[in-house]
Order: C-alpha cells, then structure tokens, then sequence
C-alpha cells in the first residue's frame, strides 16, 4: 500500500475510533438516565437515532457512518493482511476472527448510521437490539444445527467478554497507545473500567443467546438492551446500572483517546 492510500486508511480508523466513542457516550449516558428514572435503556442504533432529530445530527451521523465504515474497512484489514504480524498459530486466529467480527458489525452500524443520515429509516424502525437478537436467533435455529450454532455463539460472546475483561484488568490496551510519551495512570484507569463494564454487557448477551440455544426458545435471546434491564432488576440495581453506564461512558471516552493517540498500522 503507497503512502497516500495508509494515510487515507489511518485517518478513517481514527475516525472510526471517534465516532465509536460517540455512540458508547450516547448508550452509557442513556444507561444512567435509565438507572436514574428508570426510563429506557437503548443499544448502539438506537443511541445513534436520537441524534438525527438533534441541530445538526444528520451531518453528524453522516461522519458517524463515515467513521464507523473506516473502522470496519481497518479491523477487515487486520483479520487478512494482519499487519501487526501476528501470526497463524491459534490464538492468532482467534484473534483475527474476533477482528472480522468487528468489522461486519461495525460495517452493519455504518450502514445504519447512513440510512439514519439520509432520512431513510427512523431510530425506532428497526427495533431493539432484544428484538433483531431474537429474530437472529429463531433464523440460526430453524437451521440444521442451528440449536448447537446459536449456542456456539453464545460461548464465543462469552469468551469474548473474558478476552475483555483480561485485557482490562492486565491493562492490556494501553500497549496499543503511541509510547511517544507514557501514558498518563487516569488513562488507564478509564481504560480499565470500560473494558470491565463492556465485557459484562457482552457476558449478559452471550448467556442470553446460550439460555436459547440450550431451551431452544428464541424468546430468551436478548442484547444489549436486556443486558442493561437485566443488570437495572437486580438487588441494588439502579447502583449496578450506575456503575455500568459510567463504564460505558469512560470506555466512549477512551475510545477518543485512542481516535488520536493508537498506533494504527494498514496494509502489508
């Protein structure tokens, strides 16, 4: 790759690091008012439609989707030409699977983003993240198999939120951050807690889609939304949901200071 199409990419990933930033902003503050007054809880679509009402929202959700396209073309990067050399042995793969996960999830926030942009969909059009996961669920059952391949996923969430939570808790990511100069302890520490309130959201989400698979009821799937009514419903939920949110609301922060300061690498 020259040296103008790496710039082209660089930027499109820090882009993409800030528009993620944005939208864990608008969920973990949606969280706190919901653990607050008790109001709803929302996911990633639904965080990114109540900007297009707002002065303005359209040209931001058009960056948005822009950002977010950039960030999906960067981690599909990653999974192929694994730039950061990681290697074919097995936790390499692992990894670069989990990198082109997130890029057809993200290439699927980019799109909606677009469509919200272009005034071609509402935020409460497509449902809830609880509905399209039962939705999802019911297709992948009425597959052969699919009872074993919905539950396999529901492990890989699993899995995923220990992998977050490892990072989190080893401090892990701040390896990722130009060393140019050491990074500063309050950095870590939002770092640190984000990644801990993502991976229980995460963990939630795969033991709903486990629930289904091993009761083969679609009903019990759930996202992100029923993950954060589930933690509200606990003892001292609304102290839970609290501290979630804020999690959320540091890892969006975070997720700024990685849109300038992580090392991106492109190409071979």
């Amino acid at each position: 790759m020259t040296e103008h199409p790496k710039r082209a990419a660089t930027i499109a990933a820090r882009l993409g690091f800030a528009a993620r930033g944005l939208v864990y902003l608008l969920v973990g503050w949606f969280a706190l008012d919901a653990a607050q007054r008790g109001s709803a809880p929302v996911d990633n679509q639904q965080a990114m439609g109540s900007l297009a009402d707002k002065p303005l929202g359209h040209v931001l959700l058009a960056l948005v989707a822009l950002g977010l396209a950039g960030y999906a073309l960067w981690r599909f990067s990653e999974a192929v030409l694994d730039p950061d050399r990681r290697g074919t042995d097995a936790k390499a793969v692992i990894e670069r699977i989990g990198f082109g996960w997130s890029a057809l999830v993200h290439l699927g926030l980019s799109y909606y983003a677009a469509r919200l942009a272009l005034d071609l969909t509402k935020g409460s059009d497509a449902g809830n993240s609880d509905a399209r996961a039962r939705d999802w669920s019911g297709w992948v059952m009425d597959l052969p198999g699919g009872q074993w391949l919905l539950g396999a996923v529901g492990l890989l969430l699993i899995a995923g939120a220990g992998a977050q939570a490892w990072k989190g808790w080893r401090n892990r990511f701040a390896d990722d951050l130009s060393r140019d100069v050491p990074v500063p302890r309050y950095v870590c520490l939002a770092g640190q807690i984000g990644y801990m309130a993502r991976a229980l959201v995460f963990l939630l989400v795969g033991w709903f889609l486990l629930a289904a698979a091993w009761h083969a009821r679609a009903s019990e799937a759930g996202g992100t939304v029923q993950a954060l009514r589930t933690l509200r419903s606990q003892q001292y939920g609304p102290w839970l949901l609290s501290l979630v949110a804020a999690g959320l609301i540091l890892f969006g922060v975070y997720s700024l200071v990685e849109a300038r300061f992580r090392r991106i690498r492109v190409g071979t």
